[in-house]
């Protein structure tokens, strides 16, 4: 598999995550609360406030991620790690978002850091 196709699965990822995120908020919000400006939305609780959690650090992670596959992507040889950090990194972020959803809290962080570390591998192999 290819960094730009991990990138991209990692996208779907996220994408996934919001709309899960979307549909479980629909089952605590009503249509005129979840369709108006969000301004006065009441705090999300339970596999909703999770899942938006677990959403927004998603986006972040995927901000965060996206430059250094992009840079190694473009690298005339592409360091062999890339790929195992790359598919690493997706591994542990699929695994976050269902450990997240599911409230296990310190395994969540475990996953977390997994991700996290590949992360910055990756960076460090683009320099």
């Amino acid at each position: 598999m290819t960094l730009t196709t991990i990138l991209a699965i990692y996208g779907i990822v996220v994408l996934a995550t919001i709309l899960l995120q979307v549909l479980a908020a629909a089952q605590k919000l009503d249509f005129s609360q979840l369709a108006g400006n969000r301004e006065s939305l009441p705090s999300l609780t339970g596999l909703a406030g999770r899942l938006d959690r677990a959403q927004m650090n998603s986006v972040v992670a995927l901000a965060l991620v996206a430059p250094a596959i992009l840079i190694l992507a473009q690298m005339p040889e592409t360091p062999g790690s890339a790929t195992l950090a790359a598919t690493l990194f997706l591994l542990a972020r699929i695994a976050y978002v269902v450990i997240y959803a599911m409230g296990i809290a310190y395994l969540r962080t475990i996953v977390w850091l997994v991700g996290f570390a590949m992360t910055l591998w990756l960076y460090l192999l683009a320099l």
